[in-house]
C-alpha cells in the first residue's frame, strides 16, 4: 500500500469522553423569528429551549428548534450563539456546524482563514451542493472556486450571529438557493440592543496570531425604536509552516426601525478585505518521500527561479515530478460586500409579509507563480492571476397566511447575477535578486490574459407549501418549488498562447424544473418522543467556470460545448430521510437514517499539474447514496453534559467510466474526499462563571481517487477550552479570560483533501497537512 510509510495513528487521548458536539452541550436552542411554514416547530421541553432573543420582530411568534429539531417535520438543528463561543474567536462559523454528526469541516488554517485549505461536506455533499443564507440573503457555494459564492466567514463576525438553523438532507423550499442538493445551512445576525453599549475582544495566540473585534450599538435613539450597531474585525497570522501570512479585516453594521406594532424595516451592509497565503498542496508521495514539512518556497525567490529551471532542491530530486511540488507563492487576494434590506409585516392576525432585496460583490484573485509559462524578462516563470468577479442583485418575498389547522406560504424569488473568470500572467524578474510581483499591491498590466469570459444569468424560484396540524400530536408538511436558471457566456479574451485553439466555447443553457416536490411530517408519539420523515426531489443549476474549469463551459472546443449541451441534463437527486428523536431532561438523542438517488451526478476530473490542471467536467451518472447518524447528550448532572455522535456513510457510483479513451471502473466504488464513518465526542462542564470543554473528532479514512485506488488513514483530533467570566467590573457587565488548546496530542495528520480537485486514478497534489498544537488567549468586555 502507498501508506505503508506513514506513521500509525493514536488512540484518542481520553477515550473514556463520548464523542462530543461541544457546542451543544446543554441542549438549548436558538429562536429565529422569520421561521417559515416549512419549518414548524412544537417545542414543549424546556431543557432544550432557551426564551426567544431580544430583539426579536415582534410581529412573528418566534417558534424554537432544538439542537435535534424537536418538533419539526424535517432533519433540523440549531447552533446558538453560545455554541460559537466555544472556538477560538474569529473562527469560521463552519466549523460550529462540522461539529454536528454527518458534517465535515477540513482546514489547515486553524482560524479559517484560508478558503483554498478548507472543505466542508454534509451528507456527502460538497459546500457548493448545499444552499448557505445570511438573513435571508444567497450566499451562493462556499468552496473557493464557486462564481457567485460568498464564504459567511467573509460575511459576518461570530460575535454578530445569533443562531445558525442547519437542515441537512433536504433544505426548506423557501431557501434563495439553487445548489441545495443536500441541504441548507441558515445564519441569522443578531439584532442591534435596546440600550447602548459595545464589546471589545483581543485574541493572541500561536504563529503570531492576532485578532481584534470592536462593536458598537447605539441602543434606542427614539421613541419609535431606532437602533444600529458597527462592528470592525481585523484578524493576522502568520502561517504555521513556511514564510508567509494571513491578514483579514471586516465591517459589519445592521439597522432596525419599527414602523408600527406590525411592521419593521431592516437594513444590513458588510463587507471584508483578505490577503491569505495558501498552504502547499501535497501528493501522496511527496508525503511519504519528503514528509509533512513541505511548503512554497516564499520568501526565497532564488530557489523558485533555480527551480524552475530544473534545479531543485535536494529533498525534491528523488520526485516524480519535482517541478510541479513546489512554487514559489500561493495567496488569494480578495474583497466581498453583501448589503440588504427587509421588510416584516403583519397585514392582519392571519397573514404576514417578508420581502427582501439585496446585492452581492466580489472580486477573488487566485495567485501562483507558474514554473509552465515564461516572463517577458526571460524568467521561467510568471505570476499566475486566476480572477474571478461577480455581482448579484436579487429580491426574495414571501406571504404567510394561517387558516384554521393549515399555514400556508407561498413566495418568489429573482436574481441577476454577472460573473466574469480571467486568468492573467504577470511578469517576474529573471535575477535571485530581483523583486517578485507584489500580488497584493496589484499593480501593472498582465503581459498575456490567456482568457476571459462574461456570464450573465437570470434565476427564477416560486414556492409553494402548507403545513397542515392534523392533530396535535401530528403534523403534515407538503409543497414544491419551481426553478428556472438561464446563464449565458460570451468570450472577452482568448490568447491561442494558451488555450491552443481560435475559439473557446460560448453560449447559453437552461436548467429548469416544473415542480420539486417536498413531503414530510412529525408525529409525537408519546410524551418526549416523535418520529419524522421527509421526501424530497432537488436539482442544481449548471455550475459556471471559464475555461478548463469545472463547468460545461469549460469544455476544450465549441463543438464539444455544443454537442455536449445536446444532452446534458442537470444533477437532480431524491433524499429520503427517516428519523427518530427524544428530548427528556437528563437525555437527548437523534437517529436519523437517509437515502439518497443521484442522476446525472457530476464530478470535477483534474488533469495535469496544478496550476495548469484541466478540470473536466464528467457525468458520471448515477450515484446511490446510505447512511446514518446517530446522537445522544447526558446531562446527568446540573452543570455537566457529555455528548456523543457517530455517523456512516456510503457513497458509491453505479456506472464506469469512460474518458479519455480509458475505461475506469468506478461502479461500486465510494465518493472521494468523504469519510465513510467520522465520530465525535464532548464534554462541557460550566459553574460560577468558569466553562471547561473538551472534544475529540475521529476522522475515518478518505480515498482521494475515483476508482479508490488511492486514499489517506484515518487520525483522531483533540481540543481543549477554559473560559471564566466576571461580572459587573467597573464599567464592564461582563469581563471574560478565555485559553484554547488546538490539537492537544500535535497530531500529525491530513486536514484537507481535495483542493485542487481528485484524479481518476492514482495520486495527485491535493492533500493538505493539519495543523500543529497552537494555542489561544482571549480577553474580551461587554459594556
Amino acid at each position: 500500500m502507498i501508506w505503508k510509510h506513514v506513521k500509525y495513528l493514536h488512540l484518542p487521548l481520553s477515550p473514556i469522553i463520548m464523542l462530543a458536539l461541544s457546542t451543544q452541550h446543554f441542549a438549548h436552542a436558538a429562536s429565529d423569528p422569520h421561521k417559515k411554514a416549512g419549518e414548524h416547530t412544537t417545542p414543549k421541553n424546556t431543557a432544550a429551549h432557551t426564551t426567544a432573543r431580544a430583539g426579536a420582530n415582534a410581529t412573528a411568534a418566534p417558534e424554537k428548534i432544538s439542537v435535534v429539531g424537536s418538533g419539526s417535520t424535517r432533519q433540523m438543528q440549531s447552533i446558538s450563539r453560545r455554541d460559537l463561543q466555544y472556538l477560538v474567536p474569529g473562527t469560521t462559523p463552519l466549523k460550529a456546524v462540522g461539529n454536528m454528526p454527518g458534517v465535515q469541516f477540513s482546514s489547515s488554517d486553524p482560524l479559517g482563514i484560508d478558503l483554498w485549505s478548507q472543505s466542508f461536506y454534509m451528507h456527502g455533499f460538497t459546500s457548493d451542493q448545499l444552499g448557505f443564507t445570511v438573513d435571508g440573503i444567497s450566499l451562493g457555494g462556499q468552496g473557493y472556486e464557486s462564481h457567485d459564492g460568498v464564504p459567511v466567514n467573509r460575511v459576518i463576525s461570530n460575535e454578530n450571529i445569533s443562531h445558525t438553523d442547519v437542515s441537512q438532507g433536504a433544505g426548506g423550499l423557501d431557501t434563495p438557493s439553487t445548489s441545495n442538493l443536500g441541504g441548507t445551512v441558515r445564519f441569522y445576525s443578531d439584532d442591534p440592543s435596546d440600550r447602548m453599549g459595545g464589546k471589545v475582544a483581543q485574541t493572541f495566540g500561536s504563529y503570531n496570531a492576532f485578532r481584534t473585534f470592536v462593536r458598537f450599538d447605539s441602543g434606542k435613539l427614539n421613541k419609535s425604536g431606532t437602533k444600529f450597531y458597527i462592528s470592525y474585525d481585523r484578524r493576522a497570522e502568520d502561517k504555521w509552516l513556511g514564510g508567509d501570512s494571513q491578514f483579514q479585516q471586516m465591517v459589519n453594521t445592521k439597522l432596525v426601525q419599527p414602523i408600527n406594532d406590525h411592521t419593521t424595516f431592516k437594513a444590513y451592509f458588510d463587507w471584508s478585505s483578505e490577503a491569505a497565503a495558501s498552504y502547499l498542496d501535497n501528493s501522496l508521495e511527496m508525503l511519504n518521500k519528503v514528509g509533512y514539512d513541505s511548503d512554497y518556497y516564499y520568501p526565497n525567490y532564488g530557489a523558485a527561479l533555480n527551480a524552475a529551471n530544473g534545479n531543485y532542491p535536494s529533498k525534491y530530486q528523488g520526485l516524480s515530478d519535482p517541478k510541479n511540488a513546489a512554487y514559489y507563492r500561493g495567496i488569494e487576494t480578495s474583497s466581498y460586500y453583501v448589503g440588504g434590506m427587509s421588510l416584516d409585516s403583519k397585514l392582519n392576525k392571519n397573514l404576514e409579509s417578508k420581502t427582501t432585496f439585496y446585492g452581492v460583490g466580489k472580486r477573488y484573485d487566485a495567485w501562483w507563480t507558474s514554473p509552465y509559462v515564461s516572463s517577458p524578462s526571460g524568467a521561467p516563470l510568471a505570476a499566475q492571476d486566476q480572477a474571478m468577479s461577480s455581482r448579484r442583485l436579487g429580491f426574495q418575498t414571501d406571504l404567510i397566511y394561517r387558516f384554521r389547522h393549515h399555514t400556508f406560504d407561498a413566495g418568489f424569488w429573482y436574481e441577476n447575477s454577472t460573473y466574469s473568470p480571467e486568468m492573467d500572467y504577470f511578469n517576474e524578474p529573471n535575477s535571485a535578486n530581483g523583486t517578485p510581483y507584489n500580488e497584493i499591491a496589484h499593480k501593472g498590466e498582465p503581459f498575456m490574459i490567456g482568457y476571459g469570459e462574461a456570464f450573465n444569468t437570470n434565476t427564477y424560484v416560486f414556492h409553494l407549501q402548507d403545513t397542515y396540524k392534523v392533530l396535535p400530536n401530528l403534523t403534515l408538511h407538503a409543497g414544491f418549488r419551481t426553478m428556472v436558471v438561464n446563464a449565458s457566456d460570451r468570450v472577452t479574451y482568448n490568447d491561442a498562447r494558451y488555450t491552443g485553439g481560435q475559439q473557446i466555447p460560448a453560449g447559453s443553457l437552461t436548467a429548469e424544473a416544473a415542480a420539486l416536490p417536498q413531503f414530510s411530517g412529525n408525529w409525537r408519539f408519546a410524551p418526549h418522543n416523535e418520529f419524522y420523515f421527509d421526501i424530497s426531489k432537488n436539482m442544481q443549476a449548471y455550475p459556471e467556470g471559464g475555461y478548463n474549469m469545472f463547468s460545461p463551459w469549460g469544455a476544450e472546443t465549441q463543438s464539444d460545448f455544443n454537442a455536449l449541451k445536446k444532452n446534458l441534463r442537470p444533477e437532480t437527486d431524491w433524499v429520503y430521510e427517516i428519523g427518530y428523536r427524544l428530548q427528556t431532561r437528563r437525555v437527548i438523542g437523534l437517529l436519523n437514517l437517509y437515502h439518497t438517488d443521484f442522476s446525472n451526478r457530476q464530478q470535477s476530473i483534474s488533469v495535469g499539474p496544478l496550476v495548469t490542471a484541466h478540470s473536466l467536467f464528467e457525468n458520471v451518472g448515477s450515484v446511490n447514496m446510505n447512511g446514518v447518524d446517530a446522537s445522544v447528550t447526558f446531562i446527568p448532572v446540573r452543570h455537566l453534559s457529555i455528548y456523543n455522535s457517530i455517523s456512516y456513510n456510503s457513497s458509491k457510483f453505479e456506472n464506469n467510466l469512460t474518458s479519455g479513451g480509458v475505461l475506469y471502473h468506478l461502479k461500486g466504488k465510494q465518493e472521494p474526499n468523504y469519510a465513510h464513518l467520522m465520530y465525535k465526542n464532548s464534554l462541557n462542564y460550566s459553574i460560577k462563571g468558569i466553562n471547561i470543554h473538551f472534544d475529540t473528532l475521529f476522522m475515518g479514512k478518505r480515498y482521494l481517487s475515483y476508482t479508490n485506488d488511492t486514499r489517506v488513514p484515518s487520525y483522531w483530533l483533540e481540543n481543549f477550552g477554559v473560559s471564566y467570566t466576571l461580572h459587573d467590573v467597573s464599567v464592564a457587565r461582563n469581563l471574560k479570560f478565555d485559553f484554547n488548546i488546538y490539537n492537544i496530542t500535535d497530531e500529525r495528520y491530513i486536514s484537507n483533501m481535495g483542493s485542487g480537485g481528485n484524479p481518476l486514478s492514482g495520486d495527485y497534489n491535493s492533500l493538505q497537512v493539519g495543523a500543529p498544537r497552537s494555542f489561544y488567549g482571549t480577553i474580551s468586555a461587554d459594556f
